[in-house]
């Protein structure tokens, strides 16, 4: 019987460890998200496993190429995953299937050939002034993505994190990499 006893001891103790380590790092640093639907696709597909790294936006500011994880702005229980394009302060504009960023560095056409295929075309001619603590934000498969062409600019409040590996499937294994401009 004290046998039985000293190793449940040892039991509890090993589990009020691990909780005591794997909860903050759950909660407060990294989280899961599953990829649902196909507005990402190529790049991410339905049923990936992503790790969302949630502590380096409070030490800086997305930066355009990341893939951010977020509350949807029109049910923030809802979670979304797309590509940061626009920054604060910029107009982006989308014409004849490119999509052009002015800000004070002069105007840009976006080059996304590192992540998207040529055949890809954004479609839409509009403009968006992209207002302070707001990010303009798109999904790689363009004919099916709801992004901010169809809900507006995405408030800096709402993300929850950057997507920084892959976990499933094992096959596909990788850290994600943030396309140089």
């Amino acid at each position: 019987m004290k046998s039985f006893l000293l190793f449940a001891w040892e039991v509890a103790k090993i589990v009020v460890i691990a909780l005591v380590i794997v909860v903050p790092i759950r909660y407060f640093l990294f989280q899961p998200f599953f990829v649902k639907g196909q507005s990402m696709e190529p790049n991410f597909e339905d049923g990936d496993y992503l790790i969302v790294d949630e502590i380096s936006y409070r030490l800086h500011d997305p930066q355009r190429g990341d893939v951010v994880v977020f509350k949807y702005p029109y049910n923030l229980s809802q979670r979304y995953i797309k590509r940061i394009i626009g920054l604060p302060g910029e107009t982006i504009e989308i014409k004849d299937g490119e999509i052009i960023i002015i800000n004070d560095k002069g105007n840009q056409i976006l080059d996304e050939s590192k992540y998207l295929s040529s055949s890809l075309q954004t479609w839409g001619n509009e403009t968006f002034n992209v207002g302070q603590r707001e990010y303009f934000v798109l999904g790689d498969n363009r004919s099916v993505s709801a992004d901010s062409r169809s809900w507006g600019l995405l408030p800096r409040s709402d993300i929850i994190g950057k997507v920084v590996f892959r976990a499933w499937p094992f096959t596909a294994f990788a850290a994600i990499k943030v396309p140089a401009y």
